[in-house]
């Protein structure tokens, strides 16, 4: 008995491109055409299975049903896309933290410092963490113990001082942590520092959001903000 050559399904199929909605029905008529070709030329004394017809059938309802899910599935991902920009746009003028080492340290009109936080993310729990304030230069201002940190995401302040308690200057700064375990064993650990955030670009061609968080800090993507302030 005669059967469909899979090579002329392969063909009739556009070998797996992806068709348009009038290639997929003359693609359907041109399969029905041919198995009902099939059927009527058929040995009598061999007459096509029922499982055999499932089969085939099954082969062109594959083809259609794969395209139909296709076109739902850039639905939905449109979708989640627009909602997820809509929320990201939530976040414009907010504080977050992101992965990065940079301290902004200012002075109020009484001479008093402030800078914006630091933090660290761990995987767990370290006995101590220990932070150090870099200089423009690459220079030691301070170095310090911030002790036991539970594992996530955790934010701290630097006072402005130096190691001899004295206040710096104004300026922008460096932090270096170093988390370790209770044997003094190294933990590893990502830095993190604070950032606003001023505008959010819906798609940045791979079907993420990015936010803009300025010259100094530039542009990241949504999944990298761990904390908001």
């Amino acid at each position: 008995m005669s059967t469909i050559d899979p090579t002329t399904l392969s063909k009739i199929n556009g070998g797996g491109v992806q068709l348009k909605q009038s290639q997929s029905d003359e693609l359907r008529n041109s399969f029905m055409t041919l198995l009902i070709t099939q059927l009527q030329n058929q040995d009598p004394l061999k007459p096509m299975e029922n499982a055999e017809m499932t089969s085939q059938i099954a082969q062109i309802n594959t083809v259609s049903g794969i395209e139909q899910l296709n076109s739902t599935l850039k639905s939905i991902t449109s979708q989640m896309d627009a909602n997820q920009a809509l929320q990201a746009s939530g976040l414009i003028g907010q504080g977050v933290m992101v992965p990065g080492r940079q301290i902004m340290l200012e002075q109020d009109s009484e001479g008093k410092p402030y800078s914006t936080p630091f933090g660290i993310e761990l995987a767990k729990p370290a006995a101590n963490v220990q932070a150090t304030i870099l200089g423009q230069g690459g220079q030691v201002i301070r170095r310090y113990d911030l002790g036991a940190v539970d594992s996530g995401v955790q934010s701290f302040k630097w006072d402005g001082k130096n190691d001899q308690g004295e206040v710096v200057a104004s300026n922008r700064y460096t932090v270096q942590l170093k988390a370790t375990n209770g044997e003094g064993e190294a933990i590893e650990s990502i830095a993190l520092n604070y950032a606003i955030v001023n505008s959010v670009t819906p798609n940045d061609g791979n079907g993420g959001v990015r936010l803009d968080l300025g010259a100094i800090y530039g542009q990241i993507s949504l999944n990298d903000v761990k904390q908001i302030l």
